[in-house]
């Protein structure tokens, strides 16, 4: 505690004995002592594990320098491929080859590790990999090169799988090498931001494992930061390598856990710079701008947007050496979150908006799916549907948008409690349950696309809120995904907002889901990978 501190509360404490007794003035200060130490030992405790994850960094940083080389041709031939085809037995090899029996570690067996890791090199994670091959005793430098020689083994494996790797649709089905796949996942739009700073990047491998874990197998999350703090993209066109290499390491990582990626291009709100950014871009170099609704019509805004495409499609991944464009950890591009123009209700600004960006992009990249962002509400093409929406336009118009070609999906968001604040916790059900059906209805008859719920949650800042209407709108929304599944619909997956990992309290927004706090919704969120993957199973076995 701050010397003045403590001279303030012992001089209110004088103030005090002339009304309380000295016992309970004494009490008094004992309790303050003990809160006061209290808060140094939590802090304490914070400060030495923050300094502890910095010296394994550094580390960690060290041990690249000297022992990646080493690694690689260890673990590999003269022609560069490796040395063993089976997993287990080159796991083995290299244990004992470059760990050897000193320093108080010692190699499990080989039939322990064939009966425990599951020989799938795929789906072989880190947790796996210590379980199987460390003891309690490892040091740094063990777990490192074992880690190094399962990147080693996984990159392998995506090479020979990553042409027929890319997710792809047919009709209203996701397709991924040949059988049907569904988008069971979250969002954290804050993967890129964490991860520019190396030290915090076990956040993004720990998010990545624990939703592995839950059965989860997509994450969508942003690839811009436009302007202002710590951006993506300082100005039109010029990048923060640092930044990128975050998004580098996202990629990578996701691709290490088997989870593919939709990375949003721009956003409609001004946090992270937005459409409100690219307006002030240029208004500064003089275009006579009135609103932010400009974004979809200025020629010098689209230019600028479509720079960032190109520069986002084309990057070259700093650690796998795989453009962007040619990587199927990649899913899917969004072309903006949660587009809006209040200045034309219509809907046609953002159509003709939409086209010429899709258009575009796809002249780049064919590789990859993509949607628009939209929330789903109807506009004035399906005017009989505008009944579903909340009692709001946007200027979007769900079925038209998604009627462009070059829109492979369809997305709808789902916030009850946003939009309907001041009706109870029943009317905002009932509300959800027909804009759930309404929306798999129109795309199963109209629009004949997947149907992705790309965002839905509910915040525990809700007055009366309590974790079983929460659980109550997830096991909605996955109920009415799964019926439409199980039946061969278009319904295809939903993505909760957001996940977090311990120790993210500054990303809280009242919508996260950590695991750990929340098993009620952990056990949800398992289950309903469990009901897909049971889908996914027997349209399979179906092919043969």
């Amino acid at each position: 505690m701050p010397e003045d501190m403590d001279q303030t509360f012992l001089q209110d404490l004088e103030n005090r004995t002339s009304t309380e007794s000295v016992p309970r003035c004494k009490a008094r200060l004992e309790r303050h002592k003990r809160i006061m130490e209290q808060a140094a030992k939590a802090l304490a405790e914070k400060n030495m594990r923050d300094l502890l994850a910095q010296k394994e960094q550094a580390e960690r940083y060290r041990l690249a320098e000297s022992f990646d080389a080493d690694i690689k041709r260890w673990a590999t031939q003269k022609g560069g491929q490796l040395a063993c085809t089976s997993v287990d037995l080159a796991i083995c090899i290299c244990i004992l080859t470059i760990l050897g029996p000193d320093g108080g570690w010692q190699p499990i067996s080989l039939t322990e590790i064939i009966t425990t890791a599951a020989v799938n090199c795929k789906k072989l994670t880190r947790m796996q990999l210590f379980m199987c091959i460390l003891t309690r005793g490892a040091a740094i430098q063990q777990k490192y090169i074992c880690e190094k020689v399962l990147d080693l083994l996984r990159k392998s494996h995506f090479q020979v799988t990553a042409e027929d790797g890319f997710i792809t649709v047919e009709r209203e089905h996701f397709i991924l090498n040949g059988s049907r796949y569904y988008a069971h996942g979250f969002n954290a739009y804050w993967l890129m931001y964490v991860a520019s700073d190396p030290s915090q990047r076990y956040k993004i491998s720990s998010a990545f494992q624990q939703a592995a874990n839950h059965g989860l197998e997509i994450a969508r999350t942003w690839a811009f930061r436009d302007g202002g703090f710590s951006p993506l993209q300082y100005s039109p066109g010029s990048y923060n390598e640092h930044m990128f290499q975050g998004l580098d390491f996202v990629v990578s990582e996701a691709g290490k856990y088997g989870i593919k990626l939709i990375l949003s291009l721009v956003n409609n709100y001004e946090d992270s710079g937005g459409k409100k950014q690219y307006v002030s871009w240029a208004r500064n170099q003089g275009q006579n701008l009135s609103s932010d609704d400009d974004f979809f019509t200025n020629s010098a805004v689209k230019g600028y947007y479509k720079k960032h495409i190109k520069a986002v499609l084309t990057r070259e991944n700093s650690i796998t050496g795989i453009a962007y464009k040619d990587d199927p950890t990649i899913m899917a591009w969004e072309l903006m979150n949660e587009p809006r123009c209040s200045r034309d209700p219509s809907g046609s600004t953002v159509q003709a908006w939409i086209a010429e960006m899709a258009s575009y992009l796809k002249s780049i990249d064919r590789n990859h799916l993509l949607e628009a962002g939209l929330e789903g509400f109807y506009g004035q093409s399906h005017a009989h549907q505008q009944q579903n929406n909340p009692q709001f336009q946007v200027g979007t118009d769900f079925i038209t948008n998604n009627q462009i070609p070059d829109i492979d999906f369809a997305t709808v968001h789902s916030y009850p409690d946003q939009w309907l604040t001041s009706q109870s916790d029943e009317a905002q059900l009932s509300f959800l349950i027909d804009w759930l059906n309404s929306h798999i209805q129109d795309v199963q008859t109209v629009l004949q696309k997947p149907l992705l719920f790309a965002e839905f949650g509910k915040s525990y800042k809700d007055a009366g809120y309590d974790t079983y209407k929460r659980d109550e709108l997830f096991n909605t929304v996955y109920s009415a995904i799964y019926s439409s599944a199980r039946g061969g619909g278009v319904a295809a997956g939903g993505l909760f907002w957001q996940l977090l990992t311990e120790g993210m309290d500054n990303f809280r927004d009242g919508y996260e889901i950590v695991f750990s706090e929340s098993p009620s919704t952990a056990s949800l969120i398992a289950e309903q990978s469990q009901k897909l993957n049971k889908i996914r199973q027997k349209y399979a076995r179906l092919r043969f």
